[in-house]
């Protein structure tokens, strides 16, 4: 049932809010409202006691998913995809050898390699995607592949990239394997999509497919991360082209007969113009009967005069090309403690049961600078000490119409598998404590009681 609040929060958040060539806009008096709560703020991470994959840094993480969204599993296991680089490489120099891998798991807590899934796909390195499961049993891989075929130097031409082939053995045990064929999908169009030579901000961004069969409409999309073209001199932002340089928009392509491989651009769903230069990983969560789209962004991403966090952000409609409105009125979800403020990143949320669980990379711990650029000034000693490089604990969310809550975590790389009962929360304990109130006490279940 969508919750009741919902009509009032389109009021009072001034729906019809349309962005810069995007049907909605994520406007600079709705980003004001950030600020950390008790709602928003996931608790310290400290690294886990074993390191589950110590061969390789691990950071943006996807899971093979079925076409209707929800996590696939194969024979039992569920499947990953991650970045990887060698865990003897300084983490600042990770994104520029970044390689795909594929991990699998038989309980969702317990996590293999089963190593790199290509041996020669498009760009210098391969950065952000998705996976699909589709109904015949076959895998296709998006991801966004970076820098120019064959170049000499390092480049970051983005173009995004499906690879069909895949397929699944577990006649013994676990095996990913090919012949994959590459597809070109998508390249900038130049006026929904900047291209890179049209670029004047900070960060240029073309990247990050997710695919997405819409329940309602059967129809096929894929998201992804752009920014808007603003011609320098236009009166957007009050013709202020500092705050026009901050353009970060989640384009979207439509298969028109639903095949992984066909797409055309449409506009983009949501824009940030004269807000923050870069939206993350968008994705969407189904339910309720309405559309929940998370992005990831970071603190050095907004425009002046705003102040934000490395978090997850989400929005809401209606229908999927609807009238997005900020969750929780500024559109933050959750974010890092204020004493470790880049503990976590790329957060991504699936449903599970009653809530939404959400997973995100171990990042930089037992660090409290202003900015990221303050861990090149470490000895390298120290910046590999304070990089998690794996999976982070699972934080689990309660969402209903415009609001979220955080209400608890699970443990590092802990992934339900389908129909799994997750252990109360502290907020069912209290509720339950409550009630029984006078009938004895109750016991908190821990996370390492709970496996």
């Amino acid at each position: 049932m969508v919750d009741p609040t919902w009509d009032m929060a389109k009021e009072s958040l001034g729906e019809g809010h349309s962005g810069t060539g995007a049907r909605a806009g994520w406007t600079h008096k709705q980003a004001e409202r950030i600020e950390r709560t008790d709602d928003t703020v996931a608790p310290i991470v400290y690294p886990p006691a074993t390191e589950q994959i110590p061969e390789v840094h691990i950071w943006d993480t996807w899971f093979l998913r079925n076409r209707d969204g929800t996590l696939a599993e194969v024979d039992g296991y569920r499947v990953c995809f991650s970045l990887t680089a060698p865990s003897d490489l300084l983490p600042g120099k990770r994104h520029d050898v970044a390689t795909i891998r594929c991990f699998y798991s038989d309980d969702g807590r317990t996590w293999h390699n089963a190593g790199p899934v290509f041996e020669d796909a498009l760009g210098q390195r391969q950065w952000a995607g998705s996976a699909l499961y589709d109904d015949d049993g076959s895998v296709y891989l998006f991801y966004t592949a970076a820098g120019e075929d064959g170049a000499d130097d390092l480049t970051y031409t983005q173009r995004i990239v499906g690879a069909e082939g895949g397929s699944i053995d577990t006649t013994d045990g676990f095996e990913l394997s090919g012949p994959w064929t590459h597809h070109e999908l998508l390249t900038p169009d130049g006026e929904r999509y900047e291209r890179e030579d049209q670029s004047r901000g900070m960060i240029y961004t073309f990247r990050d497919p997710w695919f997405f069969e819409d329940p309602e409409t059967g129809e096929t999309w894929l998201l992804f991360e752009a920014n808007t073209p603003v011609p320098e001199g236009s009166d957007v932002c009050g013709g202020d082209d500092a705050l026009q340089e901050f353009n970060g928009s989640v384009g979207i392509a439509r298969s028109p007969t639903g095949d992984p491989l066909e797409w055309e651009l449409e506009d983009p769903l949501l824009d940030a113009v004269g807000v923050n230069q870069e939206l993350e990983r968008p994705h969407i969560v189904y339910r309720d009967g309405l559309y929940y789209l998370f992005i990831s962004s970071h603190l050095h991403t907004f425009a002046p005069g705003l102040e934000g966090f490395d978090a997850l952000y989400g929005f809401v409609a209606e229908d999927l090309r609807g009238e997005y409105v900020p969750l929780n009125e500024s559109g933050l979800v959750a974010t890092n403690p204020e004493n470790a403020p880049f503990q976590s990143y790329s957060w991504m949320a699936f449903p599970h049961g009653e809530e939404v669980l959400v997973q995100s990379f171990f990042n930089y711990y037992d660090f409290d600078g202003e900015t990221l650029d303050e861990i090149a000034h470490l000895p390298e000693s120290e910046q590999m000490r304070r990089f998690g490089g794996s999976l982070g604990p699972t934080l689990r969310l309660d969402v209903e119409g415009s609001r979220t809550h955080i209400i608890g975590t699970l443990g590092h790389w802990h992934i339900p598998l389908a129909g799994e009962t997750l252990p109360p929360t502290d907020r069912e304990l209290i509720r339950r404590g409550k009630q029984d109130a006078g009938s004895g006490s109750y016991h908190t279940q821990t996370e390492s009681e709970s496996q």
